[in-house]
């Protein structure tokens, strides 16, 4: 059996927390999945990047700036009715009201812990393919 190929889009304004999102998710989360990135550094980019490619999740940074990854989540779920999954990462637990708020599939809080990182967005795909 092979493996499933999934798009992921990264989202901050920091390169070295793109990084470390890149880092914590691998290029292979689980078995019979393997990961392909695909990065942004502010929303245009986001948009034009979920218009271009076929993202299987969003990654997104709740503390980038100007755009977080909360406001940024919330306007693709409202302008787009085939708007891929979302996994916001944020700075403090007390913020996952925000994220349920913004309707995301999950949060992660920094720093990223590789096991969880793995785990949550290996259950995204899963999840969201399967639907």
């Amino acid at each position: 059996m092979s493996d499933r190929e999934c798009t992921v889009l990264l989202y901050s304004d920091d390169p070295q927390v793109r990084d470390r999102m890149r880092l914590a998710v691998g290029t292979r989360p689980a078995p019979g999945l393997r990961v392909e990135f695909v990065e942004a550094s502010d929303y245009a980019q986001c948009v034009r990047l979920v218009d271009e490619y076929q993202v299987d999740l969003m990654l997104l940074d709740g503390e980038a700036s100007p755009g977080g990854g909360i406001g940024i989540a919330r306007q693709i779920k409202d302008d787009r009715d085939d708007a891929p999954p979302t996994c916001v990462v944020i700075a403090r637990a007390a913020d996952r009201w925000l994220a349920a708020y913004a309707e995301v599939d999950a949060t992660l809080v920094h720093p990223l812990d590789p096991v969880t990182t793995g785990a949550t967005v290996a259950d995204l795909l899963r999840t969201h393919a399967a639907a």
